[in-house]
């Protein structure tokens, strides 16, 4: 009866994954993370500033999502 409960638990848990990793593999979004030293989020066009075109950066931010609250608790 133990190991009969065992299989049966192996067994849900090997299905769930295999579910689960199936659905997850359609859902996955693109992320691009721009890390950049002494870069404030005033620097780009995107985000306001004239001076200095930074026409690749401004078309990924109008076909993504922009953040304006990001912070790094420790040197990236």
């Amino acid at each position: 009866m133990k190991n009969f409960c065992r299989v049966v638990l192996c067994t849900l848990l090997c299905a769930a994954t295999i579910f689960s990793a199936s659905q997850s593999v359609a859902a996955r979004l693109n992320v691009v993370l721009i890390v950049a030293d002494d870069l404030g989020w005033g620097e780009l066009g995107c985000y306001g500033q004239q001076k200095i075109p930074t026409p690749n950066i401004d078309r990924l931010a109008v076909s993504g999502q922009r953040f304006t609250q990001f912070y790094s608790g420790a040197p990236v």
